[in-house]
């Protein structure tokens, strides 16, 4: 059985920059993939490969086997990659059920009517929003608005699932809320690849992880492992965090 998503040593320039260097991984079905590293290390450079908004210039991604690189962002949506962003992107002319609702018109599992506004209804009730479906997306709290744009992006119900520092800009209660809510997407099965510099998330979510700097990949493996080997402590972590 092939990879849910493998990374065959991709590279992207920009003018002389070399963000991604020859970059290999791959994930498998129902993994919990954590992808970290320093700021500038080419982590969301490399999301950006895998959802289409950025074109390779070497090097192959492939979805459940099939060649991925190289296509539109939105035939990517469509064979099954939805992603967040580091910054919060809402639809913000619509309530939070429409925005949802978009996710599943446009992505890998295309609904309408009445199964359509149930789904929106249950994956707002998943990611905590039960009751606000009808709340426009501005009037929400940062939280809430990360809550829209989490269940937007499952609402298609993508074969990998990229999560771009979703955990970025919580209070240590939104945290502890949001690391569940990971760990509840995990447990249904999902394939998520989760860039994040909170290192209590990856430890307590992920499996195996990737450390980045520099493009280039400089540990992967068991996470207990890779955040304690003092190539990724020098590069990275630092003394406490080791």
């Amino acid at each position: 059985m092939s990879a849910a998503l493998s990374v065959t040593t991709v590279r992207k320039s920009f003018g002389g920059l070399v963000a991604v260097n020859d970059l290999s991984f791959e994930v498998e079905r129902g993994e919990l993939y954590g992808l970290i590293g320093p700021n500038g290390s080419g982590k969301t450079t490399m999301l950006n490969l895998i959802s289409g908004a950025l074109q390779p210039d070497a090097g192959e991604i492939k979805l459940a086997g099939a060649t991925i690189s190289g296509l539109a962002a939105h035939r990517i949506a469509r064979l099954g990659v939805a992603r967040t962003f580091q910054l919060v992107r809402v639809l913000p002319s619509m309530d939070a059920e429409r925005n949802v609702m978009a996710g599943a018109v446009f992505g890998h599992r295309s609904l309408w009517g009445a199964e359509l506004h149930e789904l929106a209804r249950e994956l707002l009730a998943l990611v905590g929003l039960r009751g606000r479906e009808h709340v426009p997306v501005v009037a929400m709290t940062y939280i809430d608005q990360k809550r829209v744009e989490l269940a937007r992006a499952i609402a298609s119900d993508p074969q990998v699932l990229l999560l771009d520092e979703w955990l970025a800009g919580l209070n240590p209660s939104e945290l502890a809320i949001g690391i569940e809510l990971i760990e509840r997407l995990s447990r249904q099965g999902r394939t998520i690849i989760m860039v994040e510099h909170v290192m209590d998330a990856i430890r307590t979510l992920c499996g195996r992880c990737l450390v980045m700097s520099s493009g280039r990949l400089i540990k992967e493996g068991g996470v207990a492992e890779v955040l304690s080997d003092p190539e990724v402590v020098r590069a990275y972590l630092g003394d406490d965090d080791a």
